[in-house]
């Protein structure tokens, strides 16, 4: 645990107002998020190539940008890096009785996170209480995510969606899909080259079209 330690007391002699570095000490949360976009981004692309020595390093730029957020709510008053890993192993423990309680062991995958979605359905929210039949999905979501939360929800849920989306067309571009996924890339690929072509925006077309289906099945139950 040395290491952590000694990266924690670096943040945070970078941000010390007297003697620290002018960029980290002007950074907060919001000026930070685009960089823990960024060092995201750079940590899948090591993923996608399995370059584990890049990785190692990736994963370490990803790991700062927690440590300076921790640090920042810290200086605030909030909460520290003990806390929030606290926060995590707690909810991990939680969510595996069957590893850490007394639970019969699961046999299958599919069996642990139904488990999982029902200890974390039962446990007190943090942030804005959740309102309508959607979950809080966040907006900054890739929009290829987005829809296939909010389609995902729909199955959860059992919603009768069928003034709202056309589910036989949705089975048959199913079956139309490649099953591999170096086809699939390439049929998503063409996708998007096509919208290149017609000069449409494939990113906002989908998310504004996501989005629609969630306003309507939410609109049909308040109605």
């Amino acid at each position: 645990m040395s290491s952590i330690n000694d990266l924690i007391q670096t943040v945070a002699a970078l941000r010390e107002p007297e003697t620290g570095c002018p960029w980290d000490i002007e950074q907060d949360h919001q000026s930070l998020a685009e960089c823990l976009v960024d060092e995201c981004c750079e940590l899948l692309q090591t993923i996608d190539r399995l370059d584990m020595h890049h990785m190692e390093e990736e994963l370490g730029d990803v790991l700062l940008q927690v440590v300076m957020h921790t640090q920042i709510a810290q200086e605030a008053g909030h909460f520290d890096f003990e806390a929030v890993c606290a926060v995590v192993n707690e909810k991990l423990v939680t969510r595996h009785p069957h590893v850490f309680g007394e639970n019969a062991k699961l046999g299958d995958s599919d069996a642990v996170l139904k488990q999982w979605d029902e200890i974390k359905a039962e446990e007190k929210k943090r942030g804005p209480q959740q309102v309508g039949r959607f979950k809080d999905l966040p907006n900054q979501l890739p929009a290829l995510m987005y829809a296939q939360d909010v389609y995902k929800q729909i199955q959860k849920q059992k919603m009768d969606a069928s003034e709202v989306i056309d589910a036989d067309g949705i089975a048959m571009t199913a079956q139309a899909l490649a099953d591999d996924e170096l086809a699939l890339g390439k049929q998503l690929f063409e996708i998007a080259a096509a919208c290149r072509i017609k000069k449409l925006e494939p990113e906002t077309a989908l998310r504004r079209y996501a989005q629609t289906v969630v306003d309507e099945l939410e609109a049909s139950v308040e109605g």
